[in-house]
């Protein structure tokens, strides 16, 4: 606040000086460069007319304008406030029976518009995030946003762009219909999206109001798409004001993720990431799509040592690069190994000692597990024991299960493995010091195998887009909502929770494709046919994300509830993993009957009945 006061009073000072400047210009101009012919009138004018014009600006807030992002409409008002003060000084001079010549007052005017602008230019010059123009814009353009983004955004296609045209501005606010920001008319609310875009043969339009979210924005965007036309979109108000020179290479395409109707989760997890600051972390699977955003999420929170530990040494390289390039001073080891093997886990764990462990390791694809059950079981199951078994021997803190909402009733032995790992891990928080939870939450937009990436495949082959059924439905988070959520569980935790992630509304595959094929330009069913394939052995038409016998307990984050463990007896829950790893021996054996005996909530024989 001290700051902005200052910044006020030195405007003040130097508007009063360049409006005495001018004064003294318009008289030596006026007449001839020499002394004034009226002295008196000279001083009278010297002296009032700073002190009326900066009253004036200060009475009409003039000095309260955040003159880095001004329009043409504030450098009109401001020359109109310019004149009425040329006039008030008319009549102040009358007034005491002196009397300027009006040729004077038409000099003083100009000299003070001149002065007055500049400084502002100069302010906005010097001091304003400059867009420069990539080149990568073309053709004609509406503006969504009649804001100081859409200002900022406007003027730089003025200035650099020789492609490009701005049309037409969009913007909610009746007050601002058929008025001009940057001398682009703005032509009225969303409901004139399509009938100004056919009228001004738009080709791209820009969504601009980095502070619209959720169901706003995704309204907004929706009614776009009927427009045919290219969309995109500025970056957050966050990323705005992270960067002192934006680029209009920080326009990006619209993505799925704008369309889900949502808010965006947010948390600030610098209040709740102490406990990882100074840590020796390890993250298994640390190369996947929710492995490596963990680590990205840790990373910046300055762990004593980050572990990634990963069987994909693709994937390894690519997130140690990565971590390496963003984070210099960061202690990084990235280990190959798999979950499966004790040696290697036990001498992991015992020459690193991690005091925090994230268990993101695991067979997820739901088909092919379907195909290769024992597979799911050896990894998943197996894996999380031998993991959590070394977590505890070795005096390991926290212990962070991620797991699934197909663990939930599941009718694949995905999920069935799942619920299993879940069950160890609240098993072992019973007989550990170590505090064992688990997190489970729904599909992730972007991940590995997940949807959205086949249905981008698929289009860039021309199509069809393949879905199971037009009615399934599905919950959805982006990965750095997925695992922020995650990481505020674990600084939650007490141990043997299972948390359960809040993913709103869940959301059709279908309307997913739709705006998918609408998003790249094409009409669906007409330009990309939509293909319906039946649903695949072991999928639902809808996830859940808690069991008939779990109730619903809440956190202090909203989004966080946990469900409350399921009793069982683990002596016989123990005694059928060792009969399970003895019939896997023989690996054409079908475990899924004493799946189902430890996991009772498993329906297998729909998978069954779909292979006869």
């Amino acid at each position: 606040m001290k700051n902005i006061f200052v910044k006020k009073i030195l405007f003040v000072i130097a508007d009063f000086i360049f409006a005495a400047l001018s004064v003294c210009a318009a008289y030596f101009l006026n007449e001839g460069f020499t002394k004034p012919n009226n002295p008196d009138v000279f001083y009278c004018a010297l002296i009032a007319f700073p002190a009326i014009l900066v009253l004036m600006l200060y009475i009409f807030k003039f000095y309260s304008i955040l003159w880095r992002y001004g329009g043409i409409n504030d450098y009109i008002k401001l020359a109109t406030a310019i004149l009425f003060s040329c006039g008030i000084l008319y009549v102040v001079q009358y007034a005491v029976a002196l009397r300027i010549e009006l040729s004077a007052l038409v000099y003083i005017w100009v000299f003070a518009v001149i002065f007055l602008v500049f400084i502002r230019l100069f302010i906005r010059r010097h001091y304003m995030p400059q867009v420069k123009n990539d080149g990568g814009l073309t053709g004609n353009i509406m503006i969504i946003g009649g804001g100081y983004t859409g200002s900022l955004l406007i003027n730089d296609i003025h200035n650099n762009s020789k492609n490009c045209s701005v049309k037409c501005v969009i913007d909610d606010d009746p007050a601002k219909k058929d008025q001009y920001i940057c001398g682009v008319k703005i032509v009225g609310g969303r409901e004139e999206i399509v009938a100004a875009a056919k009228e001004y043969k738009i080709d791209l339009i820009i969504f601009a109001i980095p502070t619209c979210m959720g169901e706003q924005k995704s309204s907004i965007l929706k009614i776009c798409q009927k427009t045919n036309c290219e969309l995109r979109t500025m970056p957050s108000i966050n990323q705005i004001l992270s960067v002192s020179d934006m680029s209009a290479g920080m326009l990006r395409k619209v993505e799925i993720e704008d369309l889900l109707g949502r808010d965006p989760i947010k948390i600030n997890l610098d209040s709740i990431m102490n406990y990882v600051q100074g840590k020796t972390v390890m993250v298994t699977g640390g190369g996947g799509s929710i492995g490596s955003e963990l680590c990205r999420q840790i990373a910046v929170h300055n762990p004593k040592k980050l572990i990634i530990f990963d069987i994909y040494e693709n994937n390894a390289y690519d997130i140690q690069n990565e971590l390496l390039r963003e984070h210099p001073d960061l202690d990084l080891t990235v280990l190959i190994g798999s979950v499966r093997d004790t040696d290697r886990l036990d001498s992991v764990f015992s020459q690193y000692k991690p005091e925090i462990v994230y268990h993101a390791a695991a067979h997820k694809h739901v088909p092919l597990m379907e195909d290769s059950p024992n597979e799911s079981i050896k990894n998943n199951v197996f894996g999380t024991l031998n993991t959590v078994k070394c977590a505890d021997r070795h005096g390991v803190e926290k212990f962070v299960l991620i797991s699934t909402d197909k663990a939930v009733n599941p009718t694949n032995i995905m999920g069935a493995s799942k619920r299993i790992c879940e069950m160890i891990v609240q098993s072992y928080n019973h007989r550990s010091d170590t505090d064992f939870v688990a997190v489970r939450f729904g599909n992730v937009l972007g991940s590995n195998g997940s949807v959205i990436p086949l249905f981008k495949r698929q289009l860039e082959t021309g199509g069809p887009i393949t879905i199971t059924d037009p009615n399934i439905i599905r919950y959805f988070m982006t990965i750095p909502e997925a695992v922020s959520l995650v990481l505020q569980a674990g600084a939650t935790a007490k141990g043997g929770e299972i948390f359960v992630l809040d993913m709103g509304e869940p959301v059709k595959i279908l309307d997913l494709a739709e705006n998918l094929i609408k998003l790249s330009g094409f009409e669906p069913y007409v330009d990309i046919k939509i293909k319906f394939i039946g649903l695949r052995p072991g999928e639902k038409l809808y996830e859940e994300k808690l069991l008939a016998e779990e109730g619903l307990t809440r956190t202090e984050n909203s989004l966080i509830h946990i469900g409350q463990p399921i009793e069982f007896d683990e002596d016989k829950f123990y005694a059928a993993l060792d009969e399970i790893k003895n019939i896997m021996a023989d690996d054409n054996c079908d475990i899924r009957a004493i799946v189902k005996s430890i996991v009772p909530t498993y329906n297998y024989r729909a998978k069954a009945n779909a292979q006869q």
